[in-house]
């Protein structure tokens, strides 16, 4: 019990890392000016990949890769974890690129109730009277976005679906977030580094124009897999719950470095949107709780 504590903190520590530093993502992005969000995206999964591979060579955590790569069979829900990751990571970047990273922000704010509703839907969990409220209110929200500014918030959506279906297909596989990442990025590799390959024939690639331009584009692998492996230390110590808390934290940051940095315009009905999110993920976060509170001995 004497070492609970330390560990707790450390737990905590871990986590405030790690989603600060997802928060900060938009200013790290915005650093790839030009450069295509399809070709930051080729170059993400490349440099994850070799970045990852490094990791788990230094960790000696071989065993769990070997072990999935020998039953490719196996690898079905891998492969949709695969797809829909780069999906979400691939749109994200652009959000950043184009400077809708409200949307981005708001997508994030958006995802723990895509999973209450993905686990209703798909997974036929029951959820209490409190949740089907937040999702209600949630589903209000994203209406009121299409109806009084007539247009879809298609990279919300997008990145909250994406993401919830990726956390979906992450339950149906074994593997830790470390080596699961690494054998996603890996199945994604081939496609990478063909389209990398066309890219450079048609003289369109950016990787070995500017010194500075290479860095960045191959920093990108440390920069993703860095939070990831905070995260691990953050889930290791700390009950799901307070990971759960924590979470909030990176759309926060998004939306806070949408207003102050990049100066995007938040409407009185983008401004709705969001506080009926918030709220919804109040009332959310509320029946969890006293969901905990109810199942403690």
């Amino acid at each position: 019990m004497k070492n609970a504590t330390p560990e707790a903190t450390k737990g905590v520590l871990y986590g405030l890392a790690a989603y600060t530093m997802w928060g900060s993502f938009p200013l790290y992005f915005a650093l790839f000016g030009g450069v295509p969000a399809y070709e930051v995206l080729l170059h993400r999964v490349i440099w994850s990949c070799v970045f990852l591979a490094i990791v788990i060579s230094v960790l000696k955590r071989w065993q769990p890769v070997t072990t999935a790569l020998a039953h490719p069979e196996k690898l079905g829900y891998v492969l949709g974890c695969a797809l829909f990751i780069a999906l979400n990571w691939g749109v994200y970047i652009y959000a950043v690129e184009t400077r809708h990273v409200l949307q981005a922000s708001l997508g994030y704010f958006l995802t723990p109730l895509v999973n209450v509703a993905m686990g209703m839907l798909i997974l036929r969990e029951t959820i209490s009277r409190l949740q089907g409220v937040a999702i209600g209110l949630a589903t209000v929200a994203i209406l009121y976005q299409l109806i009084l500014l007539g247009v879809v918030p298609w990279i919300t959506l997008v990145l909250a679906f994406s993401f919830g279906t990726y956390g979906l297909f992450r339950k149906k596989v074994e593997l830790d977030g470390l080596s699961g990442l690494f054998v996603e990025t890996l199945l994604l590799l081939p496609v990478a580094l063909l389209a990398l390959a066309l890219l450079s024939s048609y003289d369109l690639s950016h990787f070995t124009g500017d010194t500075s331009m290479t860095l960045l584009l191959i920093s990108s692998g440390i920069v993703t897999a860095i939070p990831l492996l905070a995260f691990a230390g953050a889930a290791r110590r700390l009950r799901l719950a307070t990971v759960g808390f924590l979470m909030y934290i990176n759309p926060t940051i998004q939306f806070l470095i949408a207003l102050l940095v990049f100066n995007e315009p938040l409407s009185t009905e983008k401004l709705m949107s969001f506080v009926m999110i918030w709220v919804a993920l109040g009332i959310y976060s509320w029946s969890a709780w006293m969901g905990r509170e109810r199942r403690a001995p």
